[in-house]
């Protein structure tokens, strides 16, 4: 029996189904977690062989004493994983110390963490990306940058999850001012700015870096305008993935290394031809993730295509290879989040009214994640483009 430890599966809720379907599979999973047991639900409860409590996860003496307590248990561990991009490097450091060969260690972590070291893995693979510069090289090198690239400029955390910290810098001033009033200004890089939707490659990757399923996401504002700006949040699962961003998932995938992980590639599409970088429609890597999309992106893929994304992960732990056919009955799934602080033309009930032959799910967002997602979710599959589009102009019309 396969041991495999479950790093926070309580968060985000729905994590429980990867325990599940690992458990189906015969793997024997072991939780830790900063949640008291009592709080976890009753699926994870039975989902899980044993559960680890520690008071922080961040505390790296109080997780390396809950493995070596799994593994004087239960023997060898074959598996460390959070699917969560935050616990990214405490999963790598935890597979080098107790030498858990099935997953990324922490020498190689940084081509999945930095934004900076990303460029050199796609710069291997012949994979266009905007330029950039870090900003530790100084002020003076920065604007010498911006001569070519031209503004706006756009600036991030070399290492950080979502839209934290990003900052879009219109003309020096702007840039002057960044390097200014920003705390630990030399931890970020700028890039030039790119203009497009934002598409994301989803799959779960065998040992062989091959490909057990692919999906497609379409994302108009970006995360960084949803937080910056207060939008609504809305994006969705594509009814058909684009070959040509088929081809560049798969290109970056080999680029990089990828074995044996879920992955949320994301890329530009352009709206408009860029110097360097392409013409309208072609696609340009912006970042990596090695784990799933971020809140309910799983549920939506599965109800986009009549699959299950938690069982064909589990399938590659367990088996390394997908045990349920393709279906090819495929929907577009939208994702519309509301922002309680604004009004809207249609209230939550006639949205349900309206939509209800098409919700899947209209969830309330956790605090933790309300930022970038809204505070009320609805989450509804179509067939057509049409029916799409007019389920998002209700969903985000406001008075």
């Amino acid at each position: 029996m396969k041991n495999f430890i479950f790093i926070s599966p309580n968060f985000p809720e729905k994590y429980w189904q990867f325990c599940d379907e690992l458990q189906k599979n015969g793997v024997r999973v072991l939780g830790i977690g900063d949640a008291r047991h009592e709080e976890l639900s009753n699926e994870l409860k039975r989902s899980l062989t044993e559960y680890y409590h520690v008071s922080n996860i961040a505390d790296y003496d109080q997780m390396y004493r809950a493995v070596g307590y799994y593994a004087w248990k239960y023997g060898h561990i074959d598996w460390i994983e959070s699917n969560n991009e935050f616990w990214l490097e405490v999963d790598a450091r935890l597979r080098t110390d107790f030498n858990v060969t099935t997953g990324v260690k922490l020498d190689g972590i940084e081509a999945f963490k930095e934004k900076s070291e990303m460029k050199k893995f796609y710069a291997k693979g012949g994979i266009r990306t905007a330029r950039q510069i870090k900003t530790s090289e100084g002020l003076e090198a920065v604007k010498r940058f911006s001569q070519d690239a031209g503004y706006p400029l756009f600036a991030k955390p070399d290492v950080g999850v979502g839209a934290g910290g990003a900052h879009k810098l219109e003309n020096e001033g702007e840039l002057e001012a960044f390097f200014w009033n920003t705390p630990q200004v030399e931890n970020y890089v700028i890039e030039e700015f790119v203009t497009g939707d934002i598409c994301t490659y989803d799959a779960v990757i065998n040992s062989k870096g091959e490909p057990l399923v692919e999906s497609m996401c379409v994302c108009p504002p970006s995360i960084a305008d949803i937080v910056n700006n207060n939008l609504d949040s809305t994006y969705y699962v594509e009814k058909h993935m684009s070959e040509n961003l088929r081809f560049w998932g798969r290109r970056t995938v080999e680029a990089f290394g990828v074995k044996s992980r879920f992955v949320h590639l994301e890329f530009f599409r352009l709206n408009k031809a860029h110097r360097g970088l392409g013409e309208v429609g072609d696609f340009v890597a912006l970042e990596v993730n090695m784990r799933p999309g971020g809140g309910y992106t799983p549920d939506m893929i599965n109800y986009a295509h009549n699959i299950s994304m938690f069982k064909i992960w589990a399938d590659m732990i367990a088996f390394d290879y997908r045990t349920t056919p393709d279906p090819h009955d495929d929907y577009y799934c939208v994702f519309a989040g509301r922002r309680d602080n604004a009004q809207y033309v249609m209230d939550h009930q006639a949205m349900l009214d309206k939509y209800g032959y098409a919700m899947m799910m209209s969830p309330r967002i956790a605090k933790a994640l309300s930022g970038a997602m809204g505070d009320q979710a609805y989450i509804a599959r179509f067939r057509t483009a049409e029916e799409r589009d007019a389920f998002l102009y209700d969903a985000c019309n406001r008075k």
